[in-house]
């Protein structure tokens, strides 16, 4: 491509940032002027954008945009010196004339002469009265999602990052208004770029892992900090010698080898306290700059509510004339912040929701009179951020739901008995509408239907992680209630252990934890329930579910989780809740396909992998099992959650000594759990439940002693049995293992098989 046609690429492309930016100030302002065809400052900003239009296409030769730009302003002077007074047929033309120049600047956008000349017709020389009549303008469509991380705005356009286009554009002719052509644009002041959709996540990705990674710092000073105490039980070790060497039999020439060693300790100590602050400091700052970092790369994802509304109020005004009636939209809390994909996914339900509103919802303007309503329909959208999720409205002011109209459809399609339709609440009466292919029309039309597609709004919203709710007052209106999260890259979830392993539930579809004693769960026709707000709620056990082997969990309560809502309500009984966490989403490998209930990963603040589970597949999955009647008793004995076996954690770096303690207790009834080393060992006692804790003394990275020393000060573990086995029967070992917290030693060398299981058996008792 030669210098020139890169230039006039260039330019082009500026052409169509600039007819982004001044369509949208037309498309705004002509709607208020249609509300209030002689508001002064409107009139001038869309004459100023007509006039700054006509003389950027005048600048990169594109005729047809200079013809219609040309127009608009003229018939907007018009307004502006009282010679015309704006009617809706004008608002119409001149909102077409905005589609035809947004169009005529799209590289691949056709507008043929025709159109042209039909817009100049109905526009032209009608500064004293209406101009000429067309058809009703069509309801625009929704724009296609842009694959870039910003969109321009009323006051901005974009550069990109990629081609950077460095020369302004001068004006040709007095008229013109240069085109906003450096890379200096603002949104808010601040510059803006184009950056793609791919790096974008690509660095949301990079920033979400090193916040992790900075946590794996914890480990490392926890090490040193485990030096330094070892290094103190050696300073009074040394005392000790030094004073048993310090009688008069003591030898003078040990005296100056014992003084150099307490020398080279002390300076040992003072280096490690040094490092082990500078260490604490550096994984502080880390921590801080990697959330900073995630932060700052999550916040470039996110977009104004009002880049998915912008269009819906033009689609609101046009679609209401196809259908005469008057409707007006009004949004509140359209600055809330939201991550891109939630607002591209987002668009379609609101767009179906709207429309149903319109063609439904809202009565005839002869219909609302004689209501004692104003001839003017309200459509409201309000939106607001609480905890991490987004909250969003959509209310109208119509008829609402016929409830006696649906009752009648449900008995005619034969959902329910009429017995039990009469006994149902409104709740569950609008539950009906979300049910796929229900209406209450005979015949659906091609906007909408009051319940045609609201199983589809609500499956949308599944996939968000959000839901949908319907109130109603029957000639007062609807209101739809959603609940979407801020963003799909992080999730506030609780985790909790199923089948030994950890998983999250999604907080957004929790509806309550509790725990239960296993006298509150009752058999009724088959099944588990227990009460739960003066009603039965199925209970399940979450590893049934997932297909998982058997958990246990501490005697006592049990703990359940309740997903759904109304007669859909069941509790799913786990291990334990390991608690709320706020996780960072981490999608699976592809490779792996679709895995069951499961929807992404996660890592947890020490690293460990977490599952974060699919709630709606979930839900499938918990339908199919309980259609089947194979629920399994959570009280079922030795595999129950009702009555745990008791566990015990094998810590020993040979694999045959770790096999042999294994077997030994499980043949016994115990439940057993190996770590190949004390660190191995320690990250399993601070993350799982155990009865008992047997280890070796000689081990690599962390030896018994150590894990011992380090349990007995955690206040949550300090009262876990705890038994030291060694090959080598020494005094020394046997003495440092009680000193560290041990309540029983055992060599390896002398022990057999029953004097390992009697040990167990004297510390916790038998296996149940």
């Amino acid at each position: 491509m030669t210098p020139e046609q890169m230039r006039d690429a260039s330019m082009l492309e500026l052409f169509h940032l600039e007819a982004e930016a001044q369509t949208q100030v037309l498309g705004a302002g002509l709607l208020l002027l249609e509300r209030n065809p002689t508001q002064a400052d409107q009139l001038e900003a869309c004459m100023r954008a007509a006039h700054s239009l006509k003389g950027a296409a005048r600048i990169v030769g594109v005729e047809a945009g200079v013809r219609v730009a040309h127009v608009m302003e003229d018939c907007l002077v018009a307004a502006q010196e009282g010679r015309l007074q704006l009617s809706p047929a004008h608002i119409d033309a001149l909102l077409l004339g905005s589609d035809l120049l947004l169009r005529i600047a799209t590289p691949e956008g056709a507008v043929g002469a025709a159109e042209i000349d039909d817009l100049i017709a109905r526009l032209q020389g009608q500064a004293g009265g209406e101009p000429a009549p067309a058809e009703a303008v069509p309801a625009p469509a929704a724009p296609e999602p842009q694959q870039v991380a910003e969109q321009p705005t009323e006051q901005s356009t974009e550069q990109s990052t990629e081609q950077p286009i460095e020369q302004p554009v001068a004006a040709l002719d007095g008229e013109a208004e240069p085109l906003r052509s450096d890379n200096r644009a603002l949104e808010g002041g601040e510059r803006v770029l184009r950056v793609t959709a791919t790096r974008l996540n690509r660095l949301l990705d990079l920033s979400s892992k090193t916040l992790v990674e900075a946590q794996r710092l914890k480990p490392q000073l926890l090490a040193l900090q485990r030096g330094k105490r070892l290094q103190m039980h050696l300073g009074r070790a040394l005392e000790g010698i030094q004073q048993a060497l310090s009688g008069p039999a003591a030898e003078v020439a040990a005296q100056a080898p014992l003084a150099d060693a307490r020398r080279l300790l002390g300076e040992c100590r003072q280096l490690f306290e040094q490092q082990a602050g500078e260490l604490d400091e550096f994984a502080w700052h880390a921590a801080q700059r990697a959330q900073q970092l995630y932060d700052t790369a999550l916040a470039c994802r996110m977009r104004p509510l009002a880049d998915v509304l912008l269009g819906q109020t033009r689609m609101v005004r046009d679609l209401a004339r196809v259908l005469d009636k008057q409707v007006r939209l009004q949004i509140e809390g359209d600055k809330t912040q939201v991550d891109r994909d939630v607002l591209e996914r987002l668009e379609a339900p609101l767009v179906h929701l709207l429309r149903n509103a319109i063609d439904h919802g809202i009565e005839a303007p002869a219909a609302r009179l004689a209501a004692g309503k104003p001839a003017e329909g309200l459509i409201s959208i309000k939106a607001r951020q609480q905890a991490g999720t987004l909250l969003l409205e959509i209310a109208d002011d119509g008829a609402g739901v016929d409830l006696a109209q649906l009752r009648a459809t449900i008995i005619q399609r034969q959902l329910a008995s009429a017995q039990t339709v009469a006994q149902l609440s409104e709740v569950e009466l609008l539950s009906f509408l979300f049910l796929p292919g229900f209406s209450l029309r005979e015949q659906v039309t091609e906007l909408s239907g009051r319940g045609v597609g609201l199983d589809v709004v609500q499956h949308m919203l599944r996939q968000l992680r959000g839901g949908i709710q319907l109130q109603q007052a029957r000639g007062r209106g609807a209101r739809f209630l959603l609940e979407v999260p801020l963003t799909l890259s992080v999730v506030r979830s609780l985790v909790v252990e199923i089948g030994g392993e950890a998983y999250a539930f999604p907080m957004a579809h929790i509806e309550r934890m509790c725990e239960l004693e296993p006298a509150a769960i009752v058999q009724l026709e088959g099944r588990q329930h227990f009460t739960y707000e003066g009603r039965p709620v199925g209970l399940v056990a979450a590893s049934q579910l997932l297909q998982r082997p058997s958990g246990e969990a501490p005697q006592g309560a049990i703990a359940v989780v309740l997903l759904g809502a109304g007669e859909a309500l069941h509790g799913i009984a786990v291990e334990r809740f390991i608690g709320e966490r706020t996780l960072v989403v981490l999608p699976l490998d592809p490779r792996l396909g679709k895995l069951q209930s499961v929807a992404a990963g996660a890592l947890l603040d020490d690293g460990a992998p977490v599952l974060i589970l699919d709630i709606e597949d979930l839900q499938r999955a918990l339908d199919k099992l309980l259609s089947s009647g194979r629920v399994e008793r959570i009280d079922r004995g030795v595999q129950g959650l009702g009555v745990a076996r008791k566990r015990v954690l094998v810590v020993d770096d040979s694999l045959t000594v770790r096999e042999l303690q294994r077997k030994l207790l499980l043949n016994r009834g115990y439940q057993v759990a190996v770590a190949v080393d004390g660190m191995d060992g320690w990250n399993a006692l601070r993350t799982e439940h155990f009865d008992l804790l047997i280890t070796d003394i000689d081990m690599p990275r962390m030896d018994g002693i150590e894990l011992v020393t380090l349990l007995r000060r955690d206040h949550r573990l300090q009262s876990l049995p705890v038994m030291v086995v060694s090959y080598k029967d020494r005094e020394e070992d046997r003495r440092r293992g009680l000193e560290a917290g041990a309540d029983y030693y055992l060599a390896k060398a002398n022990f057999h098989d029953e004097a390992l299981l009697d040990a167990v058996s004297l510390l916790i008792g038998a296996p149940l």
